[in-house]
């Protein structure tokens, strides 16, 4: 199955070419019933494993019982034992301090809905993605990810926000931009993630949502990687600016 005209995985790939992304940025996709055209998962992993998996040029799908982790199970709208909902876990591993403090984490996580009947997460590279993707994720240095950030707002104005905990990570990566249409960027400060040492320390990560992509290729084509005034002769470029508006160079 071919991805539809709205994605243009061709031109991403340029994009994330010129940026330098190390690894691939990872296409997912939700269904309710097993994808056809891609492989099913041959051995369990978590959720965050999946997607380094793919980064390094895996496509596969996914179901309930090939996920290794409750929280990302839990994140794509499965239960959790009262064991973990209730705090005691979250304060036996002494990332809070009390029962109380780690059940509050679970206020706040996103989660997909029942409703929506979701039992399988298909993941891919950009050279073997089959499918449009609902979800499109890239891990990224500081001066790539202000690429992709501003890419975001180039054309809208729009802010720039982070949002994550400290554990369940997974959750703001594959549900949060899903359910909100909202980009999120995160850095990799997720104990589950550190602790499995899964990707490279200092990089974000970066989940854009499917009816965003076409918008920020258009200003990724568009605008200036680097900006003029982070050029060599960058506050030249400043002080004309200045001048050319009436303003006072010197400032």
């Amino acid at each position: 199955m071919a991805p539809s005209s709205d994605f243009d995985a061709a031109a991403w790939k340029k994009v994330c070419k010129r940026l330098g992304l190390e690894s691939s940025a990872v296409g997912v996709k939700y269904s309710t019933k097993p994808p056809e055209g891609i492989e099913r998962l041959d051995h369990k992993k978590r959720l965050c494993e999946m997607l380094r998996y793919s980064q390094e040029g895996n496509a596969f799908y996914a179901g309930t019982e090939d996920h290794l982790c409750g929280a990302g199970l839990y994140s794509l709208g499965k239960d959790l034992l009262p064991v973990y909902t209730s705090g005691e876990y979250g304060a036996g591993l002494e990332f809070f301090d009390s029962p109380r403090a780690a059940s509050r984490l679970y206020d706040h996580i996103p989660r997909l809905e029942a409703r929506r009947a979701i039992e399988y997460v298909s993941l891919a590279p950009l050279d073997k993605i089959g499918y449009d993707p609902d979800l499109l994720i890239m891990a990224a240095r500081e001066e790539q990810a202000e690429v992709l950030l501003r890419a975001m707002s180039y054309s809208t104005g729009k802010m720039w926000t982070s949002k994550s905990t400290g554990v369940i990570g997974c959750a703001w990566l594959f549900v949060y931009p899903y359910v909100t249409g909202e980009l999120n960027f995160t850095p990799v400060l997720s104990l589950g993630m550190r602790a499995l040492k899964v990707f490279e320390p200092g990089r974000f990560l970066i989940s854009i949502p499917f009816d965003m992509l076409p918008g920020m290729l258009e200003s990724l084509r568009k605008m200036p990687m680097t900006l003029p005034a982070l050029r060599p002769g960058g506050e030249a470029f400043r002080k004309r600016l200045l001048k050319r508006l009436g303003l006072d160079p010197s400032r």
